[in-house]
């Protein structure tokens, strides 16, 4: 189980589906465009393939706040359907904890709906802990 890093458009392309499954707003015209100025602001795009596309994806970043110092957050992660059960995601999220402890991060993070019930399981089984809400104002 390879996991590959999405730095070409063709690559960006192969992830379309699986985030669009997390993200169905996604506008595939200014999907590569979006992604790309993403990458210049500090997102990374991993994934893992299977048939030519990702079959999972996970987007993270390298953070720093004063609550809790430096840290990885983890902004998309998702499993095409028909790809879930062969624990990629849980490939995805230690590929991540990997990056963090190999740079002396002590946390990584993530936010969740709060309806995602099998999100939350793994999450849980991977050592995360419930630790704070999220608030968000929309205008």
């Amino acid at each position: 189980m390879e996991i590959k890093i999405a730095t070409t458009e063709k690559d960006i392309l192969k992830c379309w589906d699986v985030l669009v499954a997390l993200r169905p707003h996604l506008n595939k015209e200014s999907f590569v465009p979006t992604i790309k100025e993403m990458i210049t602001e500090g997102y990374t795009l991993a994934f893992i393939e299977e048939d030519a596309k990702a079959a999972a994806a996970i987007g993270f970043r390298y953070l720093q706040f004063l609550y809790n110092g430096k840290h990885i957050y983890i902004d998309d992660l998702s499993t095409l359907a028909a790809s879930r059960g062969k624990g990629y995601a849980g490939k995805l999220l230690d590929y991540v904890a990997d990056k963090a402890k190999e740079k002396g991060f002590k946390v990584v993070t993530l936010d969740s709906g709060y309806t995602r019930l099998d999100a939350h399981r793994l999450y849980l089984n991977k050592g995360f802990t419930l630790s704070t809400h999220h608030f968000s104002k929309t205008f």
